[in-house]
């Protein structure tokens, strides 16, 4: 069985995201960065952008306005000032 991401999208008021993923591509202050399941821990700052969840051949995509993002053995949790999910065009 393959490894998979435990992934946690958290806005001030709720939930947006959990579950378990292959990839997270997130808006870092200092660049864009992806995490895949047993990445090496790490934090750091986010600026305003698409944080883009790929599970098997599905992929969602919520935009995220500032937060954290928080990489531990554990999975990757993103603390977002303001989060909503991006709609299918």
């Amino acid at each position: 069985m393959t490894d998979k991401l435990h992934f946690s999208l958290v806005a001030p008021e709720r939930e947006v995201f959990a579950g378990e993923v292959d990839q997270v591509d997130a808006p870092g202050i200092e660049g864009d960065f992806g995490v895949l399941p047993n990445h090496a821990p790490f934090m750091t700052a986010l600026r305003e952008g698409p944080v883009t969840v790929h599970s098997g051949s599905n992929r969602r995509t919520f935009t995220v306005k500032g937060g954290f993002a928080d990489v531990t053995a554990a999975g990757l949790t993103i603390l977002a000032e303001e989060a909503s999910e991006t709609a299918e065009a």
